[in-house]
């Protein structure tokens, strides 16, 4: 197709695909996941943190002494990205790693008092953009949200696990 002297490939039928996109569950998901980091980001920038930053801090807050395998899985990240991220941390003196007391070859994370100073200032304003989002529904829509997303979840790690037969 020439548009303007230029050419351009034709458009996409609908026919050519099974399903359009405005409704594909999976669409909406994305995007209100990227929203949602988006906004996180954005609250966070202050606190010269980044989501995955944030995320491994809040999880260390909990589970002091974590690996940096199990805080990949907490943090929905591959083991590659959490070394990055706790590098980063590392480097700014958020957190300290040390051997295990048994198994030398695992490093225990956990937060310095630096760490433990960002974490709160960060959390205040992570938590200001879970609450605004949470205003947005009533107590039952918001419940029903969380068991859809949990059937969402269900399915899809289902369908992720290889079949067998």
């Amino acid at each position: 197709m020439l548009v303007n002297g230029l050419m351009f490939a034709p458009r996409y039928h609908a026919e050519m695909t099974s399903m359009p996109a405005s409704k594909r569950i999976g669409s909406h998901l994305k995007h209100a996941e990227q929203a949602l980091n988006g906004a996180k980001s954005a609250a966070l920038r202050p606190s010269g943190l980044t989501v995955p930053q944030y995320a491994a801090l809040l999880h260390l807050a909990d589970n002091p002494g974590m690996s940096a395998a199990a805080l990949a899985r907490a943090c929905l990240v591959t083991p590659p990205t959490m070394n990055t991220v706790l590098k980063n941390l590392q480097e700014r003196g958020l957190i300290e790693r040390t051997p295990h007391e048994w198994h030398r070859n695992i490093l225990e994370t956990r937060l310095t008092a630096e760490g433990e100073k960002v974490l709160a200032d960060a959390d205040a304003r992570a938590v200001r953009v879970e609450r605004g989002l949470a205003a947005e529904f009533t107590d039952a829509e918001r419940e029903t949200l969380i068991a859809l997303l949990g059937r969402c979840i269900g399915f899809l790690e289902a369908a992720r696990a290889p079949r067998e037969g």
